[in-house]
């Protein structure tokens, strides 16, 4: 597939839920700056891993935009709109790249077809 279906594949595809929604958008940001390859690693940027490329402030950087984008609107509220931890293993940083590690795979999966 070429960057143009990509990209119609991922805008059509219906998400269940407020991840799934949030990786179709990190997916369609990612394929925004694609040049040519739709690798994890044409796709990082730079960065060596997902965690440095959201903490190098290469996709959302402050944690209240991040909890609007990733939770539905009862966690956004438990969370008190990205005041507090996602859980207790992450932050909201390491959470996007989780997202983002995501929404590459996503990617490179389509472009395999």
């Amino acid at each position: 597939m070429n960057k143009t279906q990509i990209i119609e594949n991922i805008s059509a595809r219906k998400a269940r839920g407020a991840w799934e929604k949030a990786r179709n958008t990190y997916a369609l940001e990612l394929l925004e700056d694609a040049e040519e390859g739709f690798t994890s690693s044409d796709l990082l940027n730079g960065a060596r891993t997902w965690k440095e490329f959201s903490e190098g402030g290469c996709s959302l950087i402050y944690d209240a935009d991040i909890a609007e984008r990733l939770c539905s609107p009862s966690e956004f509220k438990r969370t008190r709109g990205g005041e507090r931890a996602p859980n207790s293993r992450e932050s909201w940083l390491e959470c996007q790249a989780r997202c983002l590690s995501q929404a590459a795979t996503l990617i490179s999966t389509l472009a395999r077809k």
